[in-house]
């Protein structure tokens, strides 16, 4: 059998978030969080809506899907300065969030949690050599 050399190209994860109430959603992740959202399907009126959003580098699609993700899921999320984002979110009101910068052995994370369960672990990860 002939092999052909080919390369495979592997590309970040986007990590599935499910949520259960599409207003909260975009209050916590759009408004608080301040990702973009770049679309959104619905299938039918009144079915699950599936949506991406994005800020930077990062994507997430968000489900109402049944199956599509376990609630109480942690994504963790690589960033540059940990700092900034503190400080900005710290600017912000929303219910009940009032995050930490803490400082791990792996670098400065930042812990959110969303309405539905769901942890982002930001974190500004320190080289190797520190």
């Amino acid at each position: 059998m002939e092999q052909t050399s080919q390369t495979v190209t592997i590309r970040p994860a986007i990590p599935v978030v499910r949520i259960f109430d599409l207003q909260k959603a975009r209050d916590y992740y759009i408004d608080y969080l301040g990702f973009s959202l770049d679309w959104e399907y619905q299938h039918e009126e009144d079915l699950p809506i599936y949506m991406q959003i994005s800020r930077s580098g990062c994507i997430l699609h968000l489900s109402e899907h049944h199956g599509d993700a376990t609630p109480g899921s942690t994504c963790f999320v690589p960033i540059d300065n940990a700092m900034a984002l503190h400080a900005e979110l710290g600017e912000k009101r929303y219910r009940n969030i009032k995050p930490a910068l803490d400082a791990m052995p792996w670098g400065l994370q930042i812990t959110v949690t969303d309405p539905f369960g769901n942890r982002l672990r930001f974190c500004e990860q320190r080289s190797r050599g520190s």
